[in-house]
């Protein structure tokens, strides 16, 4: 009896240490996942990290420009002008019309460029300066803000006034460092008096940094790159969301509550299904051809407008919505659905009334997520045209515009690297911003809709 208590004994024992064998491997395999999710999260957010912070570091200094504190005389001599034409009694628009085109067309021929350099030379840079080289410190732009003061007020002229000028992308380039001074005079991109006056006016404190207001106001410039901005193709891009939500999530929302809760189940509602999915992984640049091809060569729709482009994001954005629909209707509880109709609605009232209003967060953040999507798109509409340069901002769908990821594009490939480099991460800096604001928009909205729910 011993002897049988005693075996038992010892292989309880040993079902005990093949017990605890087991939950140690169980439990090392547990840690050992969690450790390698955490580094693969740790990973990630490094990766993020350093993607982030290099659009930043090389992004935020385009946002603060060199710019020169100088007073202006604006010279009777050179800006000779009649006094602006007013209207008298008797006289007719047209006339009138041809009177003041006459003086904005002599106001357009002042030789501008010599107020600048009078207000270079006065300054106070202590460089013998000559004319070339003041004019190629101060950005181009920099003449038509003086035309448009004395176009707003004629009563300037004759008088000395402090203005606030751009330094030119090469100045800008000299000031900020980014220009070896270790090359001859014949590699420099500025002539050696406007280098050392550039020098000598930032030790005055005449020429310091400044916030870039002009890049969130002023549209893109070939002209003037120092003054280049992101105006226009915001607008383009404001134009193209506008039809995108217009159109895909409408369409893509009615879609998806018709072939989930009213088609009948055969092979062409399996074919259209089948091709739907197939919709959402063919490549942006796909959409691209398709689009030229059909609303510009066939349609004839304007090429490089926000219209052609909303609707190839729009046929782009309307698998996405369409699919994630579908999946929130299919989280809807069937008993739901029964107790709706069980109190007499009918299908059309269950759908509309107790169905939907349940899926709005789910709907509604896969709407913005696609559209938000859509934003960054570049491929579609490089093939429509909008990498075309547009020196004007959109005033409506129909107009030719560019839009920021193409502006990005266009951007990143100027023969200007040293300022462009800059001024592109500053493009995509406020490009990221927006697609950051749409998807908190989202969580927000799901997380308010949610709660009411």
């Amino acid at each position: 009896m011993t002897e049988i208590l005693e075996t038992e004994a010892a292989a309880n024992d040993r079902r005990r240490a093949q017990v605890r064998k087991s939950l140690a491997r169980r439990n090392g395999a547990e840690t050992r996942f969690k450790l390698l999710g955490l580094a693969s999260v740790l990973a990630a957010m490094a990766f993020v990290a350093v993607l982030f912070g290099n659009i930043l570091m090389k992004g935020v200094p385009a946002f603060w420009q060199y710019n020169l504190d100088a007073e202006v005389y604006f010279d009777p001599a050179v800006i000779n002008l009649p006094e602006r034409p007013v209207q008298q009694a008797g006289q007719s628009e047209a006339d009138f019309r041809v009177e003041m085109l006459g003086w904005q067309r002599r106001l357009a021929l002042v030789n501008w460029n010599r107020l600048i350099v009078a207000a270079v030379d006065n300054a106070g840079s202590g460089v013998e300066v000559d004319d070339r080289a003041a004019v190629s410190i101060i950005d181009s732009g920099a003449r038509f803000v003086l035309r448009d003061m004395v176009a707003a007020d004629p009563a300037l002229i004759g008088q000395t006034v402090p203005v606030r000028l751009l330094l030119s992308a090469d100045g800008d380039n000299w000031a900020k460092g980014k220009l070896s001074r270790d090359l001859p005079d014949n590699r420099q991109q500025l002539t050696r008096p406007a280098r050392d006056a550039i020098d000598a006016l930032i030790e005055t404190g005449a020429v310091h940094p400044a916030f870039a207001w002009h890049i969130f106001t002023n549209v893109d410039s070939r002209a003037s790159p120092a003054s280049a901005g992101l105006a226009g193709a915001f607008m383009g891009s404001f134009y193209m969301m506008l039809v995108v939500i217009l159109l895909a999530v409408p369409i893509g929302v009615a879609s998806a509550l018709y072939l989930e809760e009213f088609a009948p189940k055969n092979r062409v509602t399996d074919l259209i299904e089948v091709n739907i999915n197939n919709l959402a992984a063919v490549p942006s640049i796909v959409f691209g051809l398709l689009g030229a091809a059909v609303f510009i060569n066939i349609f004839h729709l304007p090429l490089s407008a926000p219209l052609v482009g909303g609707l190839v994001l729009t046929l782009m954005t309307l698998p996405t919505i369409i699919i994630a629909t579908r999946s929130a209707l299919r989280a809807v509880p069937p008993s739901l659905r029964q107790a709706a109709l069980g109190i007499g609605a009918s299908k059309m009232q269950m759908v509309f009334h107790h169905v939907l209003p349940v899926t709005f967060p789910g709907i509604l953040t896969a709407s913005i997520i696609g559209v938000a999507q859509a934003l960054g798109e570049t491929a579609p509409l490089l093939l429509i045209g909008m990498n075309a340069f547009v020196a004007n901002i959109p005033a409506t769908p129909l107009d030719q515009s560019a839009a920021l990821p193409v502006q990005v594009y266009l951007w990143q490939g100027n023969e200007n690297r040293n300022f462009f480099e800059e001024r592109t991460f500053a493009a995509i800096i406020v490009l990221l911003g927006l697609m950051i604001l749409l998807n908190a928009l989202a969580i927000w909205l799901r997380t308010r809709l949610e709660r009411k729910a």
